[in-house]
């Protein structure tokens, strides 16, 4: 056991290290109940599909809205504190939401408004939990601690949170979110464990000490500072604009991979639930082996062998008709996106100064966001005028475009330093 834990948290990563990786694995599982059940008590509430839809949409609404603000406070303030208040905040809505379920006092709008502020919290616990890990751990270590994060983040939001949840669910409809609340308060708890004082504090911003009697940050100015920041960083604004540009192609196909499914590979619910598991699994396999890939590939290596792979996939998935061949084609994929999601926070993580990794941040992760809105709209389009391979195809066309351009960059965003 202790030989496991070792090689699971290497002890030269310091004892807050595996506080911080505790307390986000307890958050995520907290997320992936509600994750399974919110959807289902919408669905006991109304079989309107603008509703249920609407339900989907606030995953993202939040971060899109408020995104940007919580990276200027996260550069701003405690970022532990602030952590620990978005958590409580959201165990409390979905506490309160646990009683109106317990007391029969719900109802859809009342789901849906509780889903939206929880979201809310939820854009503030995430842009902030992004910043946190360069602050534990040495630079040499970034990669493999995003590694274990995203690790933790596969196996406990996308197959266990949800399964759990749902089972929570059967047994009584205010049952997960009451299992919410204490995972997102105990969550809070671990982060208070970590010593490591948490104020981005390493040097003032353009010269003004934000502590300084009298000086006071404006929300406006700071994200611009950021933004600024970002575009005037050739690598870090190459590997953000890649991201966007990669997330509408990818949008574009996922928007309708249940049709997909269900069309061309002929398979029900569980099926698809399936081909989901098969992809996280591959997840999991890809974070587990990505402190070695570091170790024998450079940077730059890895990140064209995936996005390789990630075009590749569309292409896969344009011509399977076979739950058999699409699967091995999910597994890879959810390598990919386990080693690609610890690449590319990993790289910025380290070229981006402590003061602006909330701005950057959001920023970065704002336009991902937006790039999975624009991709999904336009899957939509297409998979109504051509069939459900048609965003394969556009995906497809558009990663090469992509990596026409970026291949020779590459080299310079993985060498990129603070």
């Amino acid at each position: 056991m202790q030989r496991a834990l070792e090689a699971a948290f290497p002890s030269r990563m310091g004892r807050d290290y595996r506080w911080l990786v505790g307390s986000q694995w307890i958050s995520n599982l907290g997320d992936g109940v509600s994750l399974a059940a919110g959807p289902l008590l919408v669905a006991s509430q109304t079989r309107n599909p603008q509703l249920i839809a609407l339900a989907t949409a606030l995953q993202w609404i939040p971060f899109l809205a408020f995104g940007l603000y919580a990276g200027v406070l996260a550069d701003r303030v405690d970022r532990k504190r602030l952590i620990v208040v978005a958590n409580l905040a959201r165990g409390a809505v979905v506490a309160a939401l646990a009683a109106t379920v317990a007391f029969d006092a719900v109802s859809v709008w009342v789901v849906l408004v509780a889903l939206f502020l929880a979201g809310v919290a939820e854009a503030f616990v995430d842009s902030t939990s992004n910043t946190l890990l360069p602050m534990v751990v040495d630079h040499a270590d970034i990669g493999t601690g995003n590694s274990r994060l995203i690790f933790g983040q596969i196996t406990i939001n996308r197959l266990v949170g949800p399964p759990l949840g749902a089972l929570l669910f059967t047994v009584g409809a205010a049952w997960p979110f009451a299992a919410s609340t204490l995972l997102f308060v105990f969550g809070s708890v671990l982060t208070l464990r970590i010593a490591t004082s948490m104020v981005p504090t390493d040097d003032a911003v353009d010269g003004i000490d934000p502590d300084a009697p009298g000086v006071r940050f404006r929300v406006r100015t700071d994200i611009v500072e950021g933004v600024r920041w970002l575009w005037n960083h050739p690598p870090v604004r190459t590997l953000t604009i890649m991201a966007v540009s990669f997330n509408v192609t990818f949008g574009a196909a996922w928007s309708i991979l249940v049709l997909y499914a269900l069309e061309r590979l002929g398979l029900g619910a569980v099926g698809f639930g399936l081909l989901t598991t098969v992809g996280a699994l591959g997840g999991l396999l890809g974070a587990g082996i990505y402190g070695r890939l570091e170790r024998r590939f450079s940077i730059g290596q890895i990140m064209r062998a995936g996005l390789l792979i990630e075009t590749f996939t569309h292409l896969g998935l344009a011509l399977s008709t076979s739950p058999w061949t699409a699967m091995p084609i999910f597994f890879a994929f959810g390598m990919h996106e386990a080693i690609w999601g610890t690449v590319a926070t990993s790289v910025r993580q380290r070229a981006v100064p402590t003061r602006f990794q909330g701005r950057v941040g959001a920023v970065y992760m704002t336009g991902g966001y937006g790039g999975l809105v624009v991709g999904a709209a336009i899957g939509g389009v297409i998979a109504r005028v051509w069939g459900v391979t048609g965003p394969f195809w556009f995906g497809l066309v558009g990663s090469v475009l992509i990596l026409v351009w970026i291949w020779r960059r590459l080299e310079l965003i993985a060498h990129t330093t603070a």
